[in-house]
């Protein structure tokens, strides 16, 4: 009698057993299913609206263009980084209605606040009169598809590095693209180099692609803007040898977009899309 209550109660255990199996199995193919097989995703997000800035400058003096440039790459650094941000939110929203105002537009005018306030502090240092750019703080929210204007390097015009406006083979989001060279701003000698990167060129991207190749080409607009402020940061304190913007800039740089690309590639790839070949677009140069 005893050993039929055991084998009762061995294969009531193994039931249950069985069914926590299905249910762990089920609950990891919900689970894959949740992560592998989102809603495809529009071909395009928003990105910041902010106003540029450079264009709203009076002459900028020789012995401050240095700074301002600086800040001036501080302020595309932050759009950059503040699409990445909205990229990622496409892929997987986070917090209510008001997260976007509250956890990025917000704190991104904050920063904006204080790089200004430096560009005005630069100009009175050298006994310049002092811009008021209070007004160029706030940034809203452009419409899905249309690029961030920036400021850009100086010397530069116009022509886009790669953006996070529209992914479906258009890369729009000129991050070094607006600034006009020293005629219009008065940016001559002294002005920090920026870096030159090919603009991506994509073929179409599936819908289901979209999200993971917009943060990505973000992520390439961050590294530019990022490489260009540590450029104007040399011109203000040159530091190493002839080689130190290769070694220290321009090889780092071409690493990290490396594995940007090849990320956009695999996005591709696991979709059942023919894998581009990027390797291409990983090298830069200097303006």
């Amino acid at each position: 009698m005893a050993r039929g209550t055991r084998k009762t109660a061995v294969l009531k255990l193994g039931g249950v057993g069985a069914l926590a199996a299905l249910l762990f199995a089920g609950g990891l193919q919900l689970a894959s299913a949740g992560e592998n097989n989102r809603p495809a995703t529009t071909a395009a997000v928003q990105t910041v609206n902010c106003p540029t800035v450079r264009d709203k400058l009076p002459a900028v003096p020789a012995a401050a263009s240095a700074q301002v440039e600086r800040e001036l790459a501080n302020l595309d650094q932050e759009i950059a980084r503040q699409n990445e941000r909205l990229a990622r939110q496409a892929v997987r929203p986070e917090g209510g209605p008001a997260f976007i105002d509250n956890a990025i537009l917000g704190p991104l005018r904050s920063k904006r606040v204080a790089v200004l306030d430096r560009i005005e502090i630069a100009f009175n240092r050298i006994g310049a009169q002092r811009p008021d750019l209070d007004a160029l703080a706030a940034c809203s929210l452009n419409a899905p598809g249309v690029p961030s204007a920036v400021n850009g390097g100086a010397g530069q015009n116009g022509a886009g590095q790669n953006g996070n406006g529209n992914a479906g083979g258009q890369n729009g989001n000129a991050q070094n693209g607006n600034g006009n060279a020293g005629g219009q701003n008065g940016n001559a000698g002294g002005a920090a180099r920026t870096v030159n990167c090919p603009r991506v060129a994509l073929p179409a991207v599936p819908a289901a692609a979209a999200g993971q190749v917009q943060a990505e080409l973000a992520t390439l607009d961050k590294q530019i803007a990022e490489a260009d402020a540590r450029l104007a940061r040399l011109a203000v304190r040159p530091e190493g040898g002839p080689a130190f913007i290769d070694n220290a800039i321009l090889g780092p740089l071409r690493s990290k977009r490396v594995a940007a690309l090849d990320r956009i590639e695999i996005a591709f790839n696991r979709v059942g899309a023919q894998r581009p070949n990027l390797d291409g677009f990983a090298t830069c140069g200097l303006n």
